[in-house]
């Protein structure tokens, strides 16, 4: 029997800046989210509980993008269900090669009120027929690259 590769995350947080709306020339749109997750921890020293933030950079593609950019805004919780995407490139500036690791959306749900307060449901789309199974053609069309190369 073959072993399978699985390559799935599910993270909730908060969005860290409103999101970020592009079209691509072939009028797909893709969204840009950033999410911060904390972790919490007792530190053994101390004997404090600590909160460390991480942070996620989130791509949500098609239809499911614009319900983020219309519905969403900083400060916002939500929850993301999709698969971790490694990208390396050359800069531009001659510095070399760069990598980044960020999330591509199958779901995204709304949490919380839309003020950005409080818990409970929300509005959640999810899509996932709208998520192309290989990003590789967009990056040649200016998603991807360099951060500052990027057009978010």
């Amino acid at each position: 029997m073959a072993a399978s590769n699985i390559n799935r995350v599910i993270i909730t947080g908060n969005l860290t800046s409103d999101p970020d709306l592009r079209s691509l020339p072939s009028g797909t749109s893709v969204c840009k989210l950033r999410v911060a997750v904390n972790r919490r921890y007792k530190d053994n020293a101390s004997g404090e509980w600590i909160e460390k933030p991480n942070y996620f950079d989130v791509k949500v593609w098609g239809a499911q993008g614009e319900n983020c950019s219309n519905y969403l805004s900083k400060g916002r919780p939500v929850a993301v269900e999709g698969r971790l995407d490694w990208r390396e490139w050359e800069a531009k500036d001659g510095g070399g090669k760069r990598q980044k690791v960020e999330i591509i959306a199958n779901s995204v749900q709304f949490l919380g009120s839309r003020d950005g307060g409080g818990s409970g449901g929300g509005n959640g789309f999810s899509p996932a027929s709208d998520v192309p199974a290989d990003t590789s053609d967009f990056e040649e069309a200016g998603v991807g690259g360099k951060e500052d190369d990027i057009p978010f």
